[in-house]
């Protein structure tokens, strides 16, 4: 293992234990990754790893189509998710998918989480579109919808899973989660100035 592959897997624990401690997940959901220097692969956390306690060596090397590469155990079932993404968008160096409570719940009726707040509509151009995938993960069936999103012009580096998740993409693990947080945080800034002020008028802007 390289030194750089080490400090890749130290960024993939850092973000993972941070996310936990700031309640954007919690248990053995959710999963992470970031690309290998293996080239064309992707280091991405085993099947049923804690964020918040996970290790360097709980995440895999997994090639692009799915093989693992020397490491023993099973990858998330989220793999082919973001192997797709590191596919089309060669912009993207980490994923972080958490399901995150604010911008689930928010995600149960809204079609986007609101940007509320002027710091998310400087740090998050792109609207964040919720999207229907009728699964508890990304099969291949879903990701042309997946897939049609990323391939847009603005480039989004945040999507929500309706009912499930969120999905943010960084060029390393931190930044990746950094935007999670960010997301969480305008979520919840809109479900509680939807409650303090229900008669105002006119949408949360998006």
């Amino acid at each position: 293992m390289t030194r750089e592959e080490d400090r890749r897997r130290a960024a993939l624990v850092l973000a993972a234990r941070r996310a936990y401690r700031r309640g954007l997940q919690t248990g053995d959901g959710g999963n992470l990754s970031a690309r290998s220097t293996v080239a064309g692969a992707m280091l991405v956390t085993g099947s049923g790893t804690s964020f918040g306690d996970c290790e360097p060596d709980d995440f895999l090397t997994v090639r692009l189509d799915g093989t693992v590469v020397g490491d023993v155990g099973r990858p998330t079932r989220e793999a082919l998710m973001h192997a797709r993404i590191y596919a089309e968008r060669a912009d993207v160096g980490a994923v972080v998918h958490a399901h995150a409570p604010y911008t689930v719940a928010l995600s149960h009726r809204a079609e986007k989480i609101p940007r509320a707040t002027l710091h998310a509509r400087l740090k998050i151009p792109a609207p964040i579109v919720v999207l229907d995938v009728p699964s508890p993960f990304v099969r291949e069936q879903d990701w042309p919808l997946v897939g049609e999103l990323l391939a847009r012009d603005d480039h989004p580096t945040a999507f929500v899973l309706r009912d499930h998740g969120l999905v943010t993409l960084g060029p390393d693990p931190v930044r990746a989660e950094h935007l999670a947080e960010l997301v969480e945080e305008t979520a919840q800034v809109a479900f509680l100035t939807a409650l303090l002020h229900p008669g105002a008028a006119g949408p949360i802007p998006s």
